[in-house]
């Protein structure tokens, strides 16, 4: 399957439709996701963020996507390199939101570190939580079940 531009679709609406979220090098980090999805893989919903517990850290853009598998983050360095992340559904262990005076922060719980997601426009919270809370409480229900592939 041809996943070329699809990740990046999704990303430009997000941000068309969440202006306030601080976020840079859209294309590139799409990329990094791209490359790394399966064959059976799609993607369901896609938003970036800041990778950094700090707001003040404004150089961390992360494009954020949801397959119809896991959880993926790709980070495209400046100079050499990228940076990759996948949550699946069995490493997912909650989802923490807050929001402050311009934006929000989300907070991806796993069972190997906590994921910190900043400066999002603070519109955007309720969708994310609701996009991310879905997906992911249907997927554990599969894999308590030994439905997984």
């Amino acid at each position: 399957m041809n996943h070329e531009g699809s990740v990046y679709q999704k990303v430009l609406e997000f941000k068309s439709k969440y202006p306030m979220t601080i976020a840079w090098r859209l294309k590139k980090n799409s990329r990094v996701i791209e490359q790394h999805l399966n064959d059976d893989e799609y993607v369901t919903y896609a938003f970036a963020a800041q990778k950094s517990v700090s707001s003040f850290h404004i150089l961390g853009t992360a494009v954020i996507a949801l397959t119809n598998k896991r959880i993926v983050i790709g980070r495209d360095r400046v100079v050499i390199g990228y940076f990759f992340d996948s949550i699946t559904p069995d490493l997912f262990n909650d989802l923490k939101i807050k929001s402050g005076l311009l934006w929000g922060k989300i907070f991806i719980d796993t069972v190997k570190e906590l994921v910190c997601l900043s400066n999002l426009d603070k519109g955007a919270l309720a969708e994310i939580e609701t996009k991310i809370s879905s997906f992911m409480l249907e997927e554990k229900k599969n894999y308590l079940n030994g439905n997984h592939e």
